[in-house]
Order: C-alpha cells, then structure tokens, then sequence
C-alpha cells in the first residue's frame, strides 16, 4: 500500500518552491542583465572616451591640413625639406621633382606610385598641395609646390606631424589623461596576391592593432587626405581598461554580494520554513504521543475505580492489590504530567535549580533509592560502584538525580530478557563520569544525534510497545548542560547502550 508524506511537509515544500520562483528565478535574470553589462562594460567606456575627445579631434582635423598648407619648400643639402614657419622640418629626405609626366627621384616606390597616378605638374595648383598616396601598399602623404612648371615635392614626415599634433593639443585638452595624438594610414595588400593574401594582410593588420597601443578615439581626415585617420593613443595605462577594469570589479562585488544575501536568505528562509514544519508536525506527534500515554493509566484508574464502586472485589486482599495498582497507575500519570511540566519550564527559562556541593554518592543514593522504590518487575541486576573516597561535585541532587533516573528507566524498559544494568562512577581529570551500561537492544547509529531532541523516539517494534513521551532524554541532556557538563552516548544495534553524564568535580 503506497504512503504519502504528511500535509505539512507537503506545504513545506509547496512554500519552498514558491519561494525559489517568485526570489531566484528573477534574480537570475538580474545577474544575466549584469553579466551583460560585465561583458559589455569595455564597449560603453570605449564610447564614453570617444565621446570626450570627439570636439579635439574634430578641431585638430581642420587645423592640420590648413598648418601644412601654409608650409614652403626650401633647399638644402641638394634635397627639399617642406618647412613650417618656425623652422621645423616636416618632410622627410624622399624629395622628388615633377616635370610634365617625368618623375625625378632617388625613391623607387615613390616614383612609381606618382606613375601609377598618371601625375602630371600642369595638375598642381599655386601654392603647396597636401594629398594622400598608396606607396607600398601603405598610405603615404605628400606635399608638392610648383615653381616655374616644375613640382618640387616629398613626403612628410609622420612623426614630424604627430609632433606638432601633440604641442597643438595641449592647448585645447580638457583631460589629465598623458595621451599622444597619431596619424593612422591606411593599408592595402600589393597587387596581385590574390584572396590569401588579402587575407594574411588583414590578419598581420588585425595583430598589429591588438598588441599595440589602444586607440581611445579616431576621425578621419577630409578629402584629400581620406587615407588617414587622426587618433589619440594613451602613453600610459590604458585609460579604456582601467576604467572597465574598476567597473567590472564593483559588478563583480555587488554582484557576488547579492548572490550571498539571496543565498543566505533563501537557505534561512528555508530552515525557517522547514523548522516550522518540523515542529508543526513534532507537536501533533507529541499531542497524539501524549494522549495515547494518558489515555493508558486514565483508562486503568477508571476501571478500577468502578470496580471498586460497583462492589465486584470483596475479598480485602483483592481490595489492597486493586488499591495499590490504582496508586501504581496514579503515580504514572503524575510522573508524565510532570515530565511535560519540566520540559515546558525548561524551554521557557523558568526552570530553577539550588545547587550545593555534594558527594557523588549522595547524588547515586537519591537516583537509585527512587529507581527501586518504582518496585520493577523481572530478573533485575542492578550493580552500583562509586569509587572511595567520593569526589565533591556542586548540582541540584534532585535535578541531577532525575536525569540518572531518567537513564536508568530506559535501561530497564529497553532491556529485554537481559536485565543487567551498571551504574558506573569515575574520576577523569576535572570531570566526574555517571555510566549507565546495559545489554538491551541498542542504538542505531544513525539515530545518535538526535536520540537527544524533544519528542524523537527510536522507531522500531520494542519502542512501539513500550511507554515514553520522548522527553525523557531531551530532559537529561538540558539538566546537564545547564550544570556545565555533557551527556554522550556508545550504542550499537542489537549490543545495549552506554550513557555517560559528564559533570565537573568541585574544588575544595
């Protein structure tokens, strides 16, 4: 026949799950949006450095072309240098002269790149002219002038350029940034080298991009100059990664400290949600445990009392046996009531306790004068030894002695033919050990642990018939935790059980 889990577990987890739709579900979908952001945090600071240096680049863009052009050509050293106005060189030692279609000039490529553009010096308007060129596959710019039908002309010089782009900006930076301001050609395979080598020319272009320095922002120059971009380059650490570096951190910790308080609070909300349950269902356990052990001696004392009224028992022997069963039955009950009385005390704090320094053997007296006065049927050997002279401890001799009690009843009622019991007192240290030693049925080792809570009862067939609150236990341990010592527990199923109450031995 199939068995269902009780209704109040089955709440317990319809509470649970709920629980993890309505919290971990959306959260989750929160930290994917951070993640995103995580992933997506270098793009958005890319933008934002872009955005800061777009209004310089775009005034250096229109002043360079216009400071170039205002640039001569003087000779010297049987080479023309295009000189600014303050004297600096701009162009580089490739000088050449153009004159109608023929190109003089040391520099090859040069040549044949102004060939290739069917050059001629009637294209060349008054003054100096700036353009761009493909010479080896490489963006190059040139500056050229006319005088008297022939065009002097040489490239210039990039790190010349950069140069004065840098001593420019400072003028208009608005950033404590250290930045250098660059000149970006464009690049194309050499003829002929067909799709692979267009291919490797990307790949060699793409490599040389990663592991140079990282451009913040860039703007292409105006026609004729389109073959260059204007950039801006850090000198130092790249602002780009610092930035998202710093950011990615603080996402990563509140994201990390998000994930642990909803952790932390699912898995309290769980323990407290399964907690609740747990003692919802311990509860109705004890309700129903406990009213099955009233219901026993209250029956008893019933039948009893109506025989007695109802004159059945007429011979005074009968009427003494009778009279002293119903005590028997009586004193059963106010123990149990009692013991939940005790327990309710204990767990609300209101449990009082008069300490006084005894003798260990006072404590054993009190315990085993009330386990014998409880007339125990059966075969029953019970051996005390206490060792001479006998340590002092300080406890309430009632207190302590009802824990005994309490272990010494449970030797009994979970020994079966073998009614051997010892109660064992030694000195180790500063403690004082009380051993109660039996030859019932044990222990399993999986119930150890919680042998010790409040209404758990071992569940096996001589628990079923036998009568217990399952208080008795979580009593003994609180009584001798409350009086700095500790109770433990050697069992193994089916060869008895071993308590030991540990409590610390007074100075004298």
């Amino acid at each position: 026949m199939a068995t269902h889990p009780p209704p109040i577990i089955l709440s317990f987890r319809r509470t649970f799950a709920l629980l993890i739709v309505l919290i971990v579900l959306p959260s989750a979908g929160l930290s994917g949006f951070g993640v995103v952001a995580i992933i997506n945090e270098r793009a958005a600071v890319e933008k934002r450095l872009e955005a800061a240096w777009k209004g310089t680049l775009e005034a250096l863009a229109e002043e360079l072309p216009a400071v170039l052009r205002s640039a001569n050509f003087e000779r010297e050293d049987e080479q023309w240098w295009l000189v600014d106005a303050e004297g600096h060189r701009l162009s580089t030692r490739d000088s050449f002269e153009l004159e109608g279609k023929q190109v003089r000039t040391s520099d090859t490529e040069l040549a044949a790149a102004l060939k290739a553009a069917e050059s001629s010096s009637a294209d060349f308007p008054p003054g100096t002219s700036l353009f761009s060129l493909m010479v080896g596959g490489r963006a190059t710019l040139i500056a050229a002038e006319p005088q008297q039908g022939t065009v002097y002309g040489a490239r210039v010089s990039q790190e010349a350029v950069e140069t004065l782009l840098t001593e420019w900006a400072e003028r208009q930076l608005t950033s404590s940034e250290p930045v250098r301001f660059v000149l970006i050609a464009r690049q194309e395979p050499p003829a002929g080298e067909g799709l692979m080598g267009r291919l490797a020319s990307e790949v060699a272009q793409a490599r040389a991009s990663a592991l140079g320095a990282p451009v913040l922002a860039e703007r292409t120059l105006p026609f004729p100059l389109q073959d260059f971009r204007l950039g801006v380059v850090p000198t130092g650490e790249d602002p780009a990664a610092r930035a998202s570096t710093r950011n990615r951190l603080v996402y990563v910790v509140l994201l990390a400290l998000f994930y642990l308080t909803l952790t932390f609070g699912v898995v309290y909300t769980g323990r407290v949600l399964y907690r609740e349950a747990r003692l919802s269902r311990m509860k109705t356990d004890f309700v129903s445990l406990v009213s099955h052990e009233l219901r026993t001696p209250v029956t008893s004392i019933r039948m009893f009392i109506e025989t007695l009224a109802m004159g059945r028992v007429q011979d005074p022997a009968q009427t003494q046996e009778v009279l002293r069963m119903l005590t028997q039955e009586t004193e059963r009950l106010s123990t149990l009531i009692e013991r939940v009385l005790d327990w309710s005390r204990i767990e609300s704090g209101r449990k009082e306790y008069n300490p006084e320094t005894l003798l260990v053997s006072d404590v054993v007296e009190t315990a085993v004068a009330a386990f014998r006065a409880q007339r125990l049927e059966g075969d029953l050997k019970l051996s005390v030894q206490v060792p001479i002279p006998p340590p002092p401890v300080h406890v309430d001799r009632v207190a302590i002695a009802g824990a005994l009690l309490n272990l010494l009843q449970n030797a009994y009622k979970y020994s079966r033919e073998d009614k051997r019991i010892s109660l064992t007192v030694r000195t180790v240290r500063r403690w004082v050990e009380f051993t109660v030693e039996d030859h019932g049925v044990g222990i399993a080792r999986r119930d150890h642990r919680r042998i010790f809570e409040r209404f758990y009862r071992v569940d096996n067939l001589l628990t079923r018939r036998t009568e217990g609150s399952g208080l008795g236990l979580a009593i003994a341990r609180r009584i001798v935790e409350a009086h700095g010592g500790h109770i433990t527990l050697q069992s193994e199923l089916g060869k008895g059980s071993r308590f030991t109450i540990q409590l610390p031995v007074e100075k004298v």
